[in-house]
């Protein structure tokens, strides 16, 4: 009798737990689905091909995001270039070479930190260093240093925890055969941790489209339209930052949801690329 009272009371518990885990799970989606559906359905519609090749005109009332597009893709491109070398080196440094486990954990917690300070304390420390006392002022080129900083502890756990995958019988196996250090790294490491290197180089991107707190100190408002040299060294909004200034400075709502619409699609197609490109290259690991 008394085992079966237990019998049933776990039963009961499990049953409650899976009921609770599934209403996690609704309520998880559903909002998803909500904040999705809401913003495409509100965005879409004002979207157009000149709406999207066009600049802004105040003579004659036309708006167009062609600047800030531009301006996105800039300051993406001048991040990934510095944060990637810096983010693998390092993570290459921490894994490969470093001795000291004090020094490797006093990196990896001050790594961790960087990752958890607010946006608004990068953008505010961005803007003292590398407008003010490096005199960059505001510009694109700033706004990416500052995002290189923010972005650097990404790719850095990524590719450390990626470069920790590679068995070591690979190293030990290169070792044997002659190779070096460098060259082990280079031919045998590398190629078998390149998926984070990726998925790193993805989250980077999603957070650098998605950042706006950072750049509103650091890259600026204009909606100028530059090439990628003069455009860097000039002050220039990305579409996050035109969002703001659209919805708060101009009231123009309906802009807003233009390209809260884009930034929701390009959020999903980096997310889904991500994924893609785990298993793709977990694919070629198994076969």
């Amino acid at each position: 009798m008394q085992e079966g009272k237990i019998s049933k009371r776990r039963r009961m518990y499990e049953a409650l737990m899976k009921a609770a885990m599934w209403i996690s799970v609704a309520c998880t989606c559903a909002l998803v689905a909500f904040l999705i559906l809401y913003v495409l359905v509100k965005g879409l519609p004002h979207i157009s091909w000149s709406f999207l090749s066009g600049k802004p005109s105040y003579l004659s009332g036309n708006i167009g995001i062609l600047p800030d597009i531009l301006n996105t893709v800039y300051i993406v491109l001048a991040a990934l270039l510095v944060v990637l070398p810096l983010g693998v080196g390092a993570a290459i440094y921490l894994t490969e070479y470093a001795g000291n486990k004090q020094v490797v954990g006093v990196i990896e917690y001050a790594a961790e930190t960087l990752s958890g300070i607010p946006s608004i304390i990068y953008g505010l420390v961005g803007m003292l260093f590398f407008c003010q006392f490096l005199n960059m002022k505001t510009s694109l080129l700033a706004g990416a240093l500052t995002l290189v900083i923010m972005n650097l502890p990404t790719v850095m756990r990524t590719t450390q925890e990626s470069l920790k995958t590679v068995p070591w019988s690979y190293r030990e196996g290169a070792f044997g055969l002659g190779a070096g250090k460098w060259r082990m790294i280079r031919t045998v490491v590398l190629p078998g941790c390149v998926d984070g290197v990726i998925t790193g180089c993805i989250l980077s991107v999603g957070r650098i489209l998605g950042e706006s707190a950072a750049l509103l100190f650091t890259a600026g408002f204009a909606h100028a339209l530059h090439g990628i040299v003069n455009g860097l060294s000039s002050s220039g909004a990305t579409l996050t930052v035109a969002l703001y200034v659209y919805a708060k400075e101009q009231g123009e709502f309906e802009v807003a949801f233009a390209i809260a619409a884009i930034l929701m699609v390009l959020t999903l197609v980096i997310n889904l690329s991500a994924v893609w490109v785990g298993r793709v290259f977990e694919k070629r690991r198994r076969i």
